[in-house]
């Protein structure tokens, strides 16, 4: 049995359908139609929920963190001892909320369709500002797309909403809230079974370690963001799936002096902070890793383990030299990200084996990120790259050079390593190393790009690397778009 609040109603599901997601659950289950389904693929937004959970902040206090989601690739079985809130949930009293009231007085919505997902992202913005702030607005609203093209209304909602926000519902019942959900805080291994289909819901790295030793077969769900495709888009099945989210272990931030170490299933939002202090490029870019909604969702071990060739995150990871911990049962070992990737779709993973924790070295300077799209915002990457050289008295030391985008795995470009390293740090270096990624990679053609563009783009972006090193003023990292 999973547990949790729909609002302030407390649900209790067992026999549920694991396929089934939570857009599908208010809609065809509920009755609750104002969440809408545009593309059932994370893009646009109109279906957008706000989940609330337990969360303890810097000073110890309790309090809810509310975040915004894709209910479309979202499964009731990640609610487990949460809040879920939709647009029905905002109205109280017979009185719309200020982010509704907003949209009305701002003249944001045109057909309506895509408003009550606009509502929703106001509504998490709201909750995680104390004051109007246009960056914010815009990261909040990056993921939902209004085809009326009434996006200037509706960044001025979003900044009433902000400016000298009134005190709510959920603001008068955070106690209740937090008493509530304390109360259904899972306190062992949660499931829903409708007969020929289950998710397993484990709370800690033992128990998921035997839980995927007795189900080899099982797909592991972490965001969903990926896996809830084949039940979306390819209409596929998914018999048996284990849900890693509520496992705090692999949810931790561990901060060294030496490295980062972050559990696979800490959401990408969560890993902001660290990773954009210790490289600030690695932030800028998850400032452009899809939608805040799938950052929100979306794990950076998820990002890893479905050897995406197109990920954004294992490039910048290769480059960094970073390491990941596989667990089997009892057993662990420590692999080079690098080696994790063997084929298009194909790791080193053995079965029953997971990622438990990514590690990342501290401490490369020089390091840097780029990622060419056709968008700027919520966009998958034609090619991303990163470049992490040490250079001392004008002669490179090390280089690791890595891209996604342009080969069945995301790797490193070993003979542009080779033409730089032991070499002066300069153009006709550069050069060289230019040509000697045309023998590193054979990039394919597809509706992204073509792979003659690919390739000139990735021997520009080193270009633009030593441009950037030459006269570090220039502020240009990470915003290459086509």
């Amino acid at each position: 049995m999973i547990q949790f609040l729909l609002n302030q109603e407390l649900r209790s599901e067992h026999a549920l359908d694991p396929n089934l997601t939570v857009l599908n659950y208010l809609r065809e289950h509920l009755g609750k139609s104002g969440t809408k389904e545009g593309c059932a693929s994370g893009d646009c937004g109109a279906c957008t929920v706000v989940v609330g959970e337990l969360h303890t902040d810097d000073t110890g206090a309790e309090q809810i963190r509310y975040r915004s989601l894709n209910s479309c690739l979202t499964f009731v079985s990640s609610l487990h001892g949460k809040q879920l809130i939709s647009v029905e949930d905002l109205k109280h009293q017979g009185q719309l909320h200020s982010v509704q009231k907003a949209m009305v007085e701002c003249h944001g919505s045109q057909c309506g369709f895509c408003t009550p997902g606009f509502v929703m992202s106001l509504f998490a913005l709201q909750k995680n500002s104390d004051a109007p702030d246009n960056q914010k607005a815009h990261e909040a609203l990056a993921g939902n797309l209004c085809r009326c093209t009434g996006y200037r209304p509706i960044l001025a909602a979003a900044e009433q909403a902000c400016c000298n926000k009134p005190q709510d519902q959920f603001d008068s019942r955070q106690a209740e809230t937090i008493a509530r959900l304390k109360a259904i805080a899972p306190t062992q291994t949660g499931e829903l079974n409708s007969g020929d289909k289950r998710c397993l819901v484990p709370l800690t790295v033992a128990d998921l370690a035997d839980l995927y030793d007795a189900y080899p077969q099982a797909r592991l769900l972490a965001g969903g963001t990926d896996l809830a495709l084949e039940v979306t888009q390819f209409h596929r099945t998914l018999p048996v799936m284990i849900y890693v989210g509520n496992i705090e272990e692999m949810k931790r931030i561990d901060d060294f002096d030496d490295r980062l170490e972050i559990g696979a299933a800490a959401a990408l939002s969560d890993c902001y902070t660290a990773l954009h202090h210790a490289y600030p490029d690695f932030g800028e870019l998850l400032h452009r890793f899809a939608s805040l909604q799938i950052r929100n969702q979306g794990t950076l071990g998820g990002n890893i383990g479905n050897a995406s060739p197109i990920g954004d995150s294992p490039p910048l990871l290769i480059a960094l030299g970073a390491q990941i911990v596989l667990c089997k049962g009892e057993t662990r070992r420590t692999l080079a990200l690098e080696d994790y990737f063997i084929d298009y779709r194909v790791t080193a993973r053995q079965d029953s084996e997971f990622i438990e924790k990514i590690i990342v070295p501290k401490g490369h300077a020089l390091f840097r990120a780029y990622k060419v799209s056709k968008r700027l915002d919520d966009d998958i990457s034609a090619v991303c790259a990163a470049f992490n050289l040490k250079i001392d008295n004008g002669v490179i030391g090390e280089a690791r050079v890595a891209f996604g985008g342009m080969a069945a795995t995301p790797k490193r470009a070993k003979n542009c390593e080779a033409a730089l390293v032991g070499a002066t740090w300069n153009c006709a270096t550069v050069e060289k190393a230019c040509a000697a990624l045309a023998e590193d990679f054979t990039p394919l053609s597809d509706f992204r790009a073509s792979k003659e563009y690919r390739l000139l783009s990735a021997q520009n972006l080193l270009r633009k690397y030593f441009i950037e090193l030459q006269t570090p003023h220039i502020e240009t990292r990470v915003t290459a778009y086509v």
